[in-house]
């Protein structure tokens, strides 16, 4: 697209040529590509004036930003607020792709990731897919960066989604994500809100200041989808101007389920909508995934599809790559890896799991460097109470001491029921060489993650093919 048609009636001042052929737009001096319009914004941690010369140096042609360089060898657009200009162009050069999608976001402490895989489904037809585990712009899936990208990124890949003729797309929407402004230009058919606990207080401060970031997202959607039992929903609910459906198990709920049987392989639950009770089959296991297919098939009943299709295509859902995923081994060890990193989420998974024991519970697990520090003597209290004995290793130390952080981990434990072993590898294999046959192995923090980040270096790491590994190698006796 010609620069002189991308900015076509914008009040702009120009700083050289206008015939210039713009291939691509970024915020993000590493995408720089031959053509692109390089697009210059201050942020709270950085500015992007700095990375000028490297966009340049990789192709960019032209300059959006707030103040004129007259030593800059590149076409320079120069307007005030270039955030507000960029969400302009960003769906300029994309032909408004969002107004093509029915677009779903889902935000939350915990679930949202299962609850997006849940509706994408139940919604296929095609339907794209955007959180933390991976981007599904249709039959394209690419690793994730961000579980909310920025608006520049979002755009890109609805556009993709066009092409591929997605009818619809679920996305994690993250409070860091509403905060900073990277959906407040998209206009939402559906907002999921499934929880709030403890997360992120390094950047928001307070829980008030947290939940009334995630209930900024209510405030314009067409439908809005709110776990009626979670404490914090009155607020998300008085923030609606749209239809609002409830789900959970309080029967006054528009949405609701009952009759609750969980077992090792799956559970079964009757829901309730409207007038009709359909019996639920799942293999996923866990009181919290009720809430999370009950999110999932409010969202779906929107969409025309009854309650007996969607309990229909349930039956066959595969789970969530990470999320109390099993690692099937000859030793009869029940070995699970989850992404749960935060109180709650802990606090829900242990809770199934000791549910379903008939050994002991062992439990693996550390917390991330540079992020909420006051949860991490929160979850030694909580894998105290339902493991049997907890290892604290390394997560994502990040810049932090790994040595510091298990320190303030450790500070939660009431009484000696851990040990305490830094190298994740050896802290994996150190639990299965303890677990006896029924006992359970619970390895938390990580989940779908194949990568760990340590100060100087990020190495490949995938808690799932440790474990395989231990077992084919020999490490664990079958």
């Amino acid at each position: 697209m010609k620069l002189k048609k991308l900015l076509k009636g914008i009040n702009v001042e120009w700083k050289g040529s206008k015939e210039l052929e713009i291939t691509f737009l970024t915020a993000n001096s590493k995408n720089a590509a031959p053509g692109t319009l390089f697009i210059v914004k201050r942020g709270k941690t950085g500015d992007g004036y700095r990375f000028i010369a490297e966009a340049i140096s990789a192709g960019a042609v032209a300059i959006l930003t707030d103040t004129y360089d007259p030593f800059l060898a590149a076409t320079q657009i120069i307007h005030p607020d270039v955030n507000s200009l960029e969400s302009i162009l960003a769906k300029r050069f994309y032909q408004d792709p969002d107004q093509k999608l029915t677009i779903f976001g889902v935000t939350g402490t915990s679930g949202k990731t299962t609850t997006t895989f849940l509706m994408k489904y139940l919604l296929d037809a095609p339907c794209g897919l955007i959180g933390t585990v991976s981007w599904m712009t249709g039959k394209k899936v690419l690793p994730a960066s961000h579980t909310t990208p920025d608006f520049l990124t979002l755009m890109q890949l609805f556009h993709e989604m066009n092409k591929e003729e997605c009818k619809s797309v679920v996305m994690e929407v993250s409070s860091h994500a509403i905060d900073q402004g990277r959906v407040k230009d998209i206009e939402f058919d559906a907002a999921i809100y499934t929880n709030l606990s403890q997360d992120h207080l390094d950047y928001h401060h307070s829980m008030e200041e947290y939940a009334e970031v995630k209930s900024r997202l209510f405030t314009e959607t067409k439908v809005a989808i709110i776990n009626g039992d979670d404490s914090w929903s009155p607020l998300m609910i008085s923030k609606c101007t749209g239809t609002i459906i409830r789900y959970g198990l309080n029967t006054d709920f528009e949405l609701f389920a009952s009759k609750l049987k969980l077992s090792s392989k799956g559970m079964t639950f009757d829901v309730h909508w409207k007038n009709e009770i359909i019996s639920f089959s799942t293999s996923l296991i866990g009181r919290f995934n009720v809430y999370n297919i009950l999110a999932a098939t409010a969202a779906a009943l929107t969409q025309g599809m009854t309650l007996q299709q969607i309990a229909k295509k349930l039956e066959s859902f595969p789970g969530v790559p990470g999320r109390l995923e099993r690692v099937i081994n000859p030793k009869n060890i029940q070995v699970f890896v989850d992404y749960s990193h935060k109180p709650d989420a802990l606090k829900n998974v242990l809770q199934t799991l000791t549910e379903l024991k008939k050994g002991r519970l062992i439990t693996v697990f550390g917390c991330g460097g540079n992020r909420d520090v006051q949860k991490r003597p929160q979850m030694a209290s909580i894998s105290e109470s339902f493991s049997d004995l907890t290892i604290v290793t390394n997560d994502n130390p990040r810049n932090e001491d790994p040595e510091t952080i298990a320190r303030e981990i450790i500070s939660g434990f009431q009484k000696k029921s851990y040990l305490v072993e830094l190298d994740r590898k050896k802290a994996i294999e150190q639990a299965l060489q303890l677990a006896e046959p029924d006992d359970i192995v619970l390895i938390a923090g990580k989940g779908h993650e194949t990568y760990q980040i340590f100060a100087h270096q990020t190495i490949v790491f995938d808690d799932r093919q440790i474990v395989q590994e231990a077992l084919k190698n020999g490490f664990i006796e079958g």
